[in-house]
């Protein structure tokens, strides 16, 4: 029932309809600014109207702080306020992510997305600490990003539920794949959910999650924010059909060789949205024969772009 209660504030403070986006760059790894503020524009054309960056997809592990505050202020310059802005700002180190924390905030972002420390693996007890202090930082709303098999330690439903009482962390993005605990946790925990894992959006909506943090929303804002707004209108049919046109697209965008970000960056090269695909190390841009097959399984000519 707290799902419910708190979810009007966290879809105000993050949205409903997010993109998780790549982080454009030239062929030098320099970020392509131009191509940043494109894509800004295509998604904001296309219903979205949460944009996180710098996380898994915005490649934030090779991202400095100087090129975190860069892209922040150009797509809060650029959404204009059509959009909320969440920066990805979460490391394995706390006074890292506190640093993080603050300069997001002086760059224009609207909200902060933490991950669960990775690699030193944490007790409870250290990841809940971690959040709190984050959060303490800043008076900005904060998004939990619970994703284990990349961070190797989840967040804990009674973390959770501790952690839903700071007045500043409101929301999780799940990535955990597990919908039958996400289910069971939502039924408890007053913090609104956001699906992290994109063919899982569906079940995650109509279990009550507030909305989706979403990969394949680079290509298919459109098509994403139809399907939240088919699952509010108790339209499962139509809910049904969406996500049947969606699943090529999260199947593509889940590849271990070219999912997230490679992925990501081909298509919105094949719209014309940016120039390059280029990816930092240690990622490596799709093949000719893999591009192909992205841009096959994303369809990505089924929603508007003007440059």
């Amino acid at each position: 029932m707290g799902v419910m209660m708190l979810a009007p504030v966290a879809a105000h403070a993050f949205g409903t309809n997010l993109v998780a986006v790549p982080t454009p760059m030239n062929p030098d790894y320099s970020v392509d600014e131009s191509g940043f503020k494109a894509m800004v524009k295509h998604l904001v054309k296309n219903g979205c109207d949460g944009i996180v960056v710098a996380g898994t997809t915005g490649e934030s592990p090779t991202l400095s702080e100087d090129e975190l505050a860069q892209i922040i202020r150009l797509a809060a310059s650029k959404a204009k306020g059509r959009a909320r802005i969440i920066a990805g700002v979460g490391t394995n180190d706390t006074l890292s992510t506190i640093r993080r924390a603050r300069l997001a905030a002086a760059a224009g972002a609207d909200a902060l997305l933490v991950v669960t420390p990775y690699y030193s693996r944490p007790s409870q007890v250290g990841v809940a600490t971690h959040f709190r202090a984050v959060a303490d930082a800043t008076d900005l709303p904060v998004m939990l990003y619970d994703v284990p098999h990349r961070t190797g330690l989840p967040i804990a439903t009674a973390t959770l539920m501790e952690l839903a009482q700071h007045p500043r962390i409101l929301a999780v993005k799940d990535a955990t794949g597990d919908i039958a605990q996400a289910m069971a946790v939502m039924a408890e925990c007053p913090m609104a959910f956001y699906c992290g894992s994109d063919g899982l959006n569906l079940p995650y909506l109509s279990a009550g999650a507030t909305g989706v943090v979403s990969v394949v929303g680079a290509v298919r804002s459109a098509a994403n924010a139809a399907l939240i707004k088919a699952v509010a209108d108790n339209d499962l049919p139509t809910a049904r059909e969406i996500n049947r046109d969606l699943i090529p697209a999260a199947t593509a965008l889940n590849s271990i060789a070219t999912g997230g970000a490679v992925a990501a960056k081909v298509a919105l090269r094949e719209l014309g949205v940016i120039t390059h695909a280029t990816v930092r190390p240690p990622l490596t841009e799709a093949t000719s024969d893999e591009a192909g097959q992205i841009v096959s399984a994303l369809a990505v000519h089924a929603e508007a772009h003007s440059a």
